[in-house]
């Protein structure tokens, strides 16, 4: 009888585990994770090395270099994400996908920015919050909608 009930709660635990092991990312989405955000550190320091010298060197209104930049950081962003995050063929429509994730990712920025503020948080508590949400976000809908 012990023989018989240890197999039963073996053949148990084995099945949690590996139903434990099934819910976890694979090593083909942590990759894809890591990469997104290697592309998004990536994207963000195109934005800066765009905006910096149109505003210091070139005077331009902060309002148009960010623009400029934002477009330009979009782009470099998208195609870093579609050819390397998600190995992906670049197209029109998965650019429009993508520009329309990336401006939910905008207004949950601003969203969340507001939101802050008026709970009368500092900053850097801001900047936490936003980290915490739109990059997740963003993820999830590039890898669920933009790149399906």
């Amino acid at each position: 009888m012990l023989h018989a009930d240890s197999r039963a709660d073996n053949a148990t635990g084995g099945s949690c585990r590996l139903s434990i092991r099934q819910r976890l990312p694979g090593r083909q989405a942590l990759a894809r994770l890591f990469r997104f955000g290697v592309s998004g550190i990536i994207a963000t320091g195109i934005h800066v090395a765009v905006a910096t010298p149109l505003i210091y060197l070139l005077h331009a209104t902060q309002v148009s270099a960010n623009g400029v930049a934002f477009v330009t950081a979009n782009i470099s962003s998208y195609l870093l994400n579609t050819l390397w995050s998600f190995g992906a063929t670049p197209g029109r429509n998965s650019y429009l996908r993508f520009l329309a994730v990336s401006m939910l990712g905008l207004m949950l920025t601003l969203g969340i920015s507001a939101s802050m503020q008026a709970l009368g948080a500092n900053y850097w508590a801001g900047l936490a919050a936003i980290l915490s949400v739109v990059p997740a976000v963003t993820f999830v809908l590039h890898r669920s909608w933009t790149y399906k």
